[in-house]
C-alpha cells in the first residue's frame, strides 16, 4: 500500500515562534525572501470575545492537487510510492507558473533559477528515516508527521481523538495538512 503522508499541527500549542520556518529555509537552502512554510496569525470574533489562532502553513500535499493537473510538462507530480507527496522536478519545469496559478494555498514560488519550488515534507530526510526539518525543531512539539494509511501512526491517532480542520475544504483538493483545534 502506498503511503499517504500527512502533517498535523496543534494550534493549541503552536506559539508562532518561527523555528519551523528557519529550519525549513536552512535545511532546503531556500533563498532569502522566499519560503516553503510560514506563520499565520488569525484573529476572529468581536471584542470582548476574540479568538486568535497561530498556525504554521505550507503546501497541503493535496490528494487531488490542482498544481499537478495544471502542469503542462509533468514537472509537478506525485512521488510514485505515495498517494500525495507532491514534488517538482526542476529539470522538467519551464517556469510557466501554471502550478502557482492553480494552487489555492499560494504555496509555491519560483526559484532564482526559474523553476517552481515548494514544501517537499523534506523528502530527502524521509528517505533517511528522519522527520521533516520543521517538525524536528518545533520547541512546542506542535507538528506531527506520518502516514495516514497506517491506523496506528501518530497522525492517524491524533485525528481520531481530536477535533481538526483543513484549510479551504470547499475547493475540493483533499488537503493533507490538518490543524487540531
Amino acid at each position: 500500500m502506498k503511503k499517504k503522508y500527512a502533517m498535523v499541527i496543534d494550534t493549541k500549542v503552536c506559539v508562532g515562534c518561527g523555528a519551523c520556518v528557519v529550519a525549513c529555509k536552512t535545511e532546503n537552502e531556500v533563498p532569502e525572501g522566499l519560503h516553503r512554510d510560514w506563520i499565520v496569525e488569525e484573529i476572529t470574533g468581536s471584542y470582548p470575545h476574540l479568538f486568535m489562532e497561530v498556525r504554521s502553513e505550507r503546501c497541503n500535499h493535496c490528494s487531488d492537487a490542482p498544481c499537478v493537473s495544471a502542469c503542462p510538462t509533468g514537472a509537478s507530480h506525485y512521488r510514485e510510492d505515495t498517494e500525495n507527496l507532491v514534488l517538482v522536478t526542476p529539470g522538467k519545469c519551464t517556469g510557466c507558473k501554471a502550478c502557482m496559478a492553480a494552487c489555492p494555498y499560494d504555496a509555491r514560488f519560483t526559484m532564482p533559477e526559474g523553476y517552481a519550488s515548494k514544501c517537499t515534507f523534506c523528502e530527502h530526510r524521509l528517505d533517511q528515516g528522519l522527520d521533516p526539518a520543521c517538525m524536528s525543531v518545533c520547541p512546542a512539539h506542535a507538528i506531527f508527521f506520518g502516514d495516514l494509511n497506517n491506523p496506528e501512526s501518530t497522525v492517524s491517532l491524533l485525528l481520531k481523538k481530536r477535533q481538526y480542520r483543513v484549510l479551504m475544504p470547499e475547493v475540493g483538493t483533499e488537503p493533507n495538512i490538518y490543524y487540531l483545534t
